[in-house]
C-alpha cells in the first residue's frame, strides 16, 4: 500500500490526542455508536489496512493505535457498524488479530506491526458507515472509523473476469531484478503469467506487490505469505504468482501497465482466481496465510 496511508496514520494519531478530553456536554443518543465511545475508557485511533469497500461482503482491516503510536494487539475485537455516529449499530461483528507474514516468521508491516485485525460485514447498500472497535481485555479502550461503501469496487470484483495479463516470467529471458524487488528472489513465484494460466484453464492465486518498497504502516511481506501457501498448495494443481508493482521497479515511473489493466490505484492486492478465470476473492493490503489458505480451499480446491 502507498506511503501516502502510513502519512495519513501519522496524522492520525497526531491529531487525536484531543480525542480523550473532547467536550461531552450533551449526552449522545441511547444505543448509538457515539454512546459506544462515550463509554469509559481511552479514545483510541483506527488506522485503516483497506480503502475499496462495495456493497456485499466487505473485508476491513485495521490497527487500533494509542497516543504513542504503539497499536492495541489483543486476541479480538467487538465491532458495531452503523450508517451514522448518532445511529443504532445495525450490525455486530468479531475482529480477529491476523498475524502479518508466514506462520511462525516472526514477519512485520513496515511500520513494525506484527498483527492486523480483520472483520467481515454484510452492506446492502452504498453509503458512509461508521464502526466503533473495542478490543476485548485489559484497560477499556475504543476506537471508531469511517468506511465509504461504493456501488462497485475500483478493482476488479469479486466473480468478474479476471484480466488477461501477460504479466512477466521466468521463461522471457528478463534480469531477475526486473520481475521481483525480493531478496532473495521469489522465483517459484515467477514461473507463470495471468494470461497463460486463464489460457491453460489453471486456477491461480497472483499478489500485485513489491517487496522492497512497501512502506505503509499495514503493508506486510504478502509476496512471502503467498509463497508460504504455494508450497503448501502447488501439488493440487494451483497456480501461485507474483507481479511487481511500479515500472521497472522504479517507483518514480509509477504503476506499470499491469497494475493499470486490473485497475488497481494501491499496493498490495492479492487475487484468488477459479479455473473459469473468474475472480473468487480479492483482500487489499496485508493478509494472513489462514485468509489465503481458507480461500484457496475454498475456491480453488475441488
Amino acid at each position: 500500500m502507498r506511503v501516502i496511508l502510513a502519512a495519513v496514520g501519522v496524522a492520525l494519531v497526531a491529531t487525536a490526542c484531543g480525542t480523550q478530553s473532547r467536550p461531552r456536554s450533551s449526552a449522545p443518543p441511547a444505543g448509538s455508536l457515539d454512546a459506544l465511545m462515550a463509554k469509559p475508557g481511552e479514545d483510541l485511533v483506527v488506522v485503516a489496512g483497506d480503502t475499496d469497500f462495495s456493497v456485499g461482503d466487505v473485508r476491513f482491516s485495521f490497527l487500533v493505535i494509542r497516543h504513542n503510536a504503539e497499536p492495541v494487539e489483543r486476541p479480538r475485537a467487538r465491532v458495531w457498524l452503523a450508517s451514522a455516529r448518532s445511529a443504532r449499530p445495525f450490525q455486530r461483528a468479531t475482529a480477529t488479530l491476523e498475524p502479518i507474514g508466514p506462520p511462525g516468521s516472526g514477519d512485520e508491516a513496515a511500520g513494525g506491526v506484527g498483527r492486523i485485525y480483520v472483520v467481515h460485514f454484510r452492506i446492502p447498500r452504498p453509503g458512509t458507515y461508521w464502526a466503533v472497535a473495542e478490543p476485548v481485555g485489559g484497560r477499556p479502550v475504543q476506537a471508531i472509523a469511517e468506511l465509504q461503501v461504493a456501488r462497485r469496487s475500483q478493482s476488479p470484483a469479486v466473480g468478474s473476469p479476471a484480466p488477461r495479463s501477460n504479466t512477466p516470467t521466468l521463461g522471457e529471458g528478463l534480469p531477475i531484478e526486473r520481475l521481483t524487488t525480493r531478496t532473495p528472489p521469489d522465483r517459484s513465484l515467477l514461473r507463470y503469467s495471468v494470461a497463460g494460466s486463464i489460457a491453460a484453464h489453471k486456477p491461480f492465486v497472483v499478489t500485485f506487490a513489491t517487496p522492497r518498497f512497501c512502506a505503509s504502516r499495514t503493508c506486510g511481506p504478502v509476496v512471502d505469505v503467498v509463497d508460504y501457501v504455494r508450497r503448501r498448495y502447488e501439488r493440487r494443481g494451483i497456480r501461485f504468482i507474483h507481479v511487481e508493482v511500479y515500472d521497472r521497479n522504479i517507483p518514480s515511473r509509477g504503476y506499470n501497465r499491469w497494475m493499470k489493466q486490473w485497475h488497481l490505484t494501491t499496493e498490495p492486492w492479492t487475487f484468488v482466481v477459479g479455473a473459469d478465470g473468474r475472480i473468487k476473492a480479492k483482500f487489499m493490503g496485508s493478509l494472513s496465510a489462514g485468509e489465503l489458505e481458507a480461500a484457496v480451499r475454498r475456491f480453488l480446491l475441488r
